[in-house]
């Protein structure tokens, strides 16, 4: 297949650019990212809307990829506890090399078709649960592998790549293909290609929490309390609910632990 994200630049010389110039050539591809992530929106509701109905009937949600698109994945699954209040393995991020390959990279621990789902055996992945594999090129064999076999013990599976047509998305009961065109830096997949897959790991993982219940309005009730401008937004989210002062929602937010348990336990 022909990747358009390993396709070369059109920006030559950027050796000699001035910083400016290299700035505003980087700056410039970045605002092509969200009008691309914009034409998969269609591929996105589908993939959305079959995980949150996985997640509703006691199903988890994991993350595959190796190098950027693995940080990625782990970044995502890592932040869903705090912001949404869930178990930590109700979104799991799993990357090529383990835990060492989030800083350092692991080499060759992308090539190995067999290793996902080895290392997905770790969480008792099963029928219930959800596979996502992310992979720029969407050629990574860590990522096909995983799928392949995934897939064949009934576990839904998607995909997050920016090229058309892989093996990754063959793979895939729900593909989402973001192609942002090539680099500014030629092949290097963590600038928009590295972007895009962010921003609809964001739309994803929002949107299954919100139809899982995880908000309500517009606001984060099941958050976390771990520092002390979350309490203070708690607070000020129990003050408007209930229509209180603050040191009564203060103390209602720290008796009861979440927004949600504060307010439903005052009505």
């Amino acid at each position: 297949m022909i990747r358009v994200t390993e396709q070369e630049s059109k920006y030559h010389d950027i050796d000699q650019m001035s910083v400016l110039e290299i700035l505003q050539g980087i700056n410039n591809e970045d605002k092509t990212v969200p009008d691309a992530v914009e034409k998969s929106i269609p591929q996105i509701e589908k993939l959305a809307s079959a995980v949150a109905a996985r997640m509703v009937n006691g199903g988890r949600l994991f993350y595959i990829g190796a190098g950027t698109s693995g940080r990625l994945g782990v970044v995502d699954a890592s932040e869903c506890p705090p912001t949404f209040g869930v178990p930590f393995d109700w979104v799991v991020g799993i990357i090529a090399g383990g835990d060492t390959a989030i800083r350092k990279a692991v080499e060759n621990a992308e090539d190995d078709p067999d290793q996902a789902w080895i290392d997905l055996q770790e969480f008792n992945i099963n029928e219930k649960d959800c596979l996502i594999g992310l992979a720029a090129s969407g050629t990574t064999p860590y990522v096909i592998g995983g799928l392949h076999t995934a897939r064949a013990n009934g576990v839904l599976t998607g995909c997050i790549v920016c090229n058309e047509g892989g093996p990754i998305a063959a793979e895939s009961d729900f593909p989402v293909e973001v192609v942002v065109g090539p680099e500014f830096l030629t092949g290097s997949t963590r600038m928009k290609s590295g972007t895009a897959q962010k921003l609809v790991l964001n739309m994803l993982s929002t949107t299954v929490m919100i139809r899982l219940g995880r908000v309500k309005g517009n606001k984060m009730v099941d958050m976390q309390l771990t520092n002390h401008k979350l309490v203070d937004r708690g607070t000020q989210m129990v003050m408007e609910e209930l229509n209180i002062d603050h040191d009564s929602a203060a103390a209602l937010l720290i008796r009861y632990g979440s927004v949600r348990k504060a307010v439903e336990a005052s009505r």
